[in-house]
C-alpha cells in the first residue's frame, strides 16, 4: 500500500471510529448508562492503521477520560445533527442546540470540576472556548475550528498562524561545516537530560541557520517553521496567546520552530516568547540573547572561499568547466549562503553551458546579489576611471597595483597556502588614503574598482558618526554586515571626523570615542572585501592606529608636470577644443579635482556660447572655481591665457 492509499485508509477508519464515539455519546445522553467503551468502538479502534485523532490528542495533551468527553461532545455537536438534537433536548432547548459544563458533568462518566479550570488541558491549549456569562456550568462549550478539523482527520497550519510562519524545507545541499554542526546539534538534543532545550545558531550566515534547523528538524521527523522577530507581537498578552498557540500546533503538527532574530532592538519579545515554549525551538541571530532556559549554542558564519567553491561547483555542474578562473574570484570575493549559491547556480547552469563570455556573466550576476541592502545604506559610484586617467607618481601606482593584487590572490593565500589557518585577525584588506581635498583619492578607488570588476561604494563618516552611544557601530554593523555578501570595496571618506588622535580618556564620550574606533578597525580587519579610508590630514592619525592597516598610501599634491598630465587628460573625445595651451594650464597651482571642475564649468560656458572650448572659457571657469575659495589665482597663474 503506498502512502496515498494508506492515509487515505486512515482517513475513513477515523471517520468510522468518529461515527461510533458519537453514538456512544447518544446513548449516554439517552439512558444514562455508564461511559464504557462499546466493542464496535474498540473493534474499530484495533482496526486503524494508526492511532485515530482523538486517542493521539488525547495523549498529546494528557487528557484524563471525562476531559476526553467533554471535547468529543464539543466536537459532536459540530459534526453530528443527532447528538446536538439530544443535547438540546436534555437541557430543553428549542434554539440554536450546544453544550454546557452542567451537562458534561450530568451525563459523563468520571466527572469533576477541574476539568474547566484555565490550567488544564481543555483551556490551557485553547482546545476549547467558553461563554460563561451565564456561569460555569451553564457556560456553553466551543470546540476550536482547528481542533475540530484535526479530530476530523484533516490537519493543517492554523490560519492564525500561517501568515506569521514559514515553512522550511531540509536543504538538499549544505556546506561541509554546516553539516557537521548539524550532526553535532542532534548528538547534544539526543544526550541532553532536559527535554527538548533551546539550539541557539549565531553568526552571519540567516539562510545557513534555516539550513541547519530545517536539516535537524527533519532527521527528527519534525516539519519546521520560521517566523522574524519583527512579525512577533509586543503585547505581552498578545505573545502570551502566540505562544500557547504554537505549542498546541507543534504538537498537532510534530513541527519545531526557528525564531529569527536579526535585530537587536526586538530581542525582548524574543526572549518572552523563548522562556514560555517547551516544544524545539531555534533560534537564529547574530549575537547570544540573554536567556535562562537551557541552551545548546553554536557559531558558525558563511561558508568560506574553500566550501563556497566546492558549493559552485556542484550547482554548476558541467558549466563550471566553462570557467576559465573566475570561480577562484568569485568565491574569495563574495560572502554567499549555501542556499543563494545553490539556487543561483541552478538558474545560471543553462545559461553558462551557452554564453560567448560565461565568466563575465557569472562574475557579474555573483555581483549584482548583494546590491539591494547596500544601496539602502551607502552612495554607490559607478567606477569609470581607468588607470590612463590616474595621474601620480610611479611608487603611488605601484602600491595601487598591490592593493589590486591583494583582492585577486586572496583564495590563493589564504586558502591554498594555509595563511588563513593562522588566525582570521589581519585577513581584511584595508587602505588609508591620505592627501588634501582633489589629489585624486577617490579616483584611485574607481580605478581598483573598475580593475577587479567591483561595485564602489562611499561612506560619509560624518554622517555615520552619532552624537548617541552606541548608534555609530551599529550603523557601520549595518553597512559592513550588508557588503559582506556582494564583496563591494567600501570607501570610508572624511575619515578625520572619526580618527583623530586618540587621547586620555576624560569622560564617557571619550571612552566611547574611543570604542568606536575600534570597532571600525576590527571590522576592516575581518571584512572580506577591501575597505578603503580617506583623510586629509595624515598627522592626526595615531600610531597605534595606523599599524592596523595594510596600505598606507600618500596622494602628494601634484607638481607642475603632473599637473600638465592631468589638463591633457581631462578633455573628453568628443569635446570641441580650440588653443589649448596645457603648459600655461599647468601653472595654476591646484590640484586635480580643482582642475576637472574647472574643465566642466568652462565646457557649459562653450556650449551656451555655441563656440568651441578655449582658453577664454577657461580662464572664466578658473575664476568662477576661486571664488568659491573666495581666494582668487595669481596673476602669474594666468598670465598670458588669452
Amino acid at each position: 500500500m503506498n502512502t496515498i492509499e494508506r492515509a487515505q485508509d486512515w482517513t475513513a477508519a477515523n471517520q468510522r471510529l468518529l461515527v461510533a464515539e458519537f453514538a456512544r455519546l447518544r446513548a449516554l445522553l439517552d439512558d444514562g448508562d455508564p461511559a464504557e467503551p462499546t466493542e464496535e468502538t474498540e473493534a474499530l479502534r484495533a482496526a486503524m492503521p494508526e492511532p485515530a485523532a482523538i486517542d493521539v490528542l488525547a495523549q498529546l495533551f494528557q487528557l484524563s477520560a471525562f476531559e476526553r468527553d467533554v471535547l468529543l461532545l464539543s466536537a459532536g455537536v459540530e459534526m453530528d445533527s443527532d447528538l446536538a438534537r439530544r443535547c438540546a433536548e436534555a437541557q430543553g432547548m428549542n434554539h440554536q442546540p450546544y453544550a454546557t459544563f452542567g451537562l458534561a458533568l450530568a451525563a459523563l462518566a468520571d466527572p469533576h470540576w477541574s476539568a474547566l479550570t484555565p490550567v488544564r488541558p481543555l483551556r490551557r491549549w485553547r482546545l476549547i472556548e467558553i461563554d460563561d456569562r451565564e456561569g460555569v456550568t451553564k457556560a456553553r462549550l466551543r470546540i476550536d475550528e482547528r481542533v475540530l478539523h484535526y479530530l476530523a482527520g484533516v490537519n493543517y497550519l492554523d490560519t492564525r498562524l500561517r501568515p506569521l510562519l514559514r515553512h522550511q524545507s531540509p536543504p538538499s545541499t549544505m556546506a561541509e561545516t554546516h553539516r557537521q554542526i548539524s550532526t553535532t546539534a542532534l548528538a547534544a538534543l539526543g544526550d541532553s537530560p532536559i527535554a527538548n532545550p533551546l539550539i541557539m545558531l549565531i553568526g552571519d550566515d540567516a539562510d545557513g541557520q534555516a539550513d541547519v534547523a530545517a536539516q535537524v528538524a527533519s532527521a527528527l521527523g519534525l516539519m519546521i517553521f520560521a517566523i522574524r522577530a519583527e512579525d512577533l507581537p509586543q503585547n505581552p498578552s498578545e505573545l502570551d496567546a502566540l505562544a500557547v498557540l504554537w505549542q498546541r500546533e507543534a504538537a498537532l503538527s510534530a513541527a519545531a520552530l526557528l525564531i529569527e532574530s536579526r535585530t537587536p532592538e526586538l530581542s525582548k519579545p524574543v526572549v518572552r516568547l523563548a522562556e514560555q515554549l517547551g516544544c524545539l525551538l531555534f533560534i537564529g541571530s547574530d549575537d547570544p540573547l540573554p536567556l535562562s532556559r537551557p541552551t545548546v549554542l553554536f557559531r558558525f558564519d558563511k561558508p568560506d572561499a574553500r566550501e563556497q567553491k566546492q558549493l559552485w561547483e556542484e550547482a554548476l555542474g558541467s558549466a563550471a568547466g566553462r570557467l576559465n578562473g573566475s570561480l577562484n574570484g568569485v568565491a574569495s570575493q563574495f560572502r554567499l549562503s549555501a542556499r543563494t549559491i545553490v539556487a543561483k547556480g541552478e538558474e545560471l547552469r543553462p545559461a553558462l553551458l551557452s554564453a560567448d563570455e560565461p565568466d563575465h556573466l557569472f562574475w557579474n550576476t555573483c555581483r549584482l546579489l548583494g546590491r539591494t541592502r547596500l544601496d539602502d545604506l551607502a552612495q554607490r559610484i559607478d567606477p569609470a576611471a581607468v588607470w590612463d586617467d590616474l595621474i601620480l607618481p610611479d611608487p603611488q601606482k605601484s602600491m595601487l597595483q598591490q592593493i589590486a593584487a591583494h583582492v585577486r590572490q586572496r583564495l590563493k593565500v589564504y586558502e591554498d597556502w594555509g595563511f588563513a589557518r593562522k588566525g582570521a585577525r589581519g585577513l581584511g584588506i584595508s587602505a588609508l588614503f591620505a592627501g588634501e581635498s582633489g589629489t585624486g583619492k577617490t579616483m584611485a578607488a574607481e580605478v581598483l574598482a573598475h580593475e577587479l570588476h567591483l561595485d564602489l561604494y562611499r561612506i560619509d563618516l560624518s554622517s555615520v558618526v552619532s552624537k548617541y552611544i552606541g548608534e555609530t557601530e551599529k550603523k557601520l554593523k549595518r553597512v559592513f554586515d550588508a557588503a559582506e555578501e556582494s564583496g563591494a570595496i567600501l570607501l570610508f571618506d572624511e575619515a578625520d571626523s572619526l580618527f583623530g588622535k586618540r587621547s586620555e580618556v576624560k569622560d564617557s564620550h571619550d571612552r566611547y570615542a574611543n570604542i568606536e574606533v575600534s570597532y571600525l578597525l576590527q571590522r576592516m580587519e575581518t571584512y572580506s572585501g577591501l575597505a578603503i579610508l580617506t583623510t586629509n590630514h595624515k598627522a592626526a592619525l595615531d600610531a597605534a592606529f595606523q599599524r592596523r592597516l595594510r596600505f598606507i598610501m600618500h596622494f602628494p599634491f601634484p607638481d607642475q608636470a603632473q599637473r600638465e598630465a592631468i589638463w591633457r587628460t581631462v578633455f573628453p573625445v568628443a569635446a570641441p577644443l580650440n588653443g589649448i595651451d596645457y603648459a600655461k594650464l599647468a601653472r595654476l597651482n591646484v590640484a586635480g579635482g580643482t582642475i576637472r571642475n574647472i574643465a566642466l564649468s568652462a565646457a557649459f560656458l562653450a556650449a551656451e556660447g555655441g563656440t568651441p572650448l578655449g582658453m577664454t572659457q577657461l580662464l572664466r571657469g578658473a575664476h568662477a572655481e576661486a571664488g568659491k575659495r573666495d581666494k582668487p589665482y595669481s596673476d602669474a597663474e594666468t598670465r598670458g591665457w588669452v
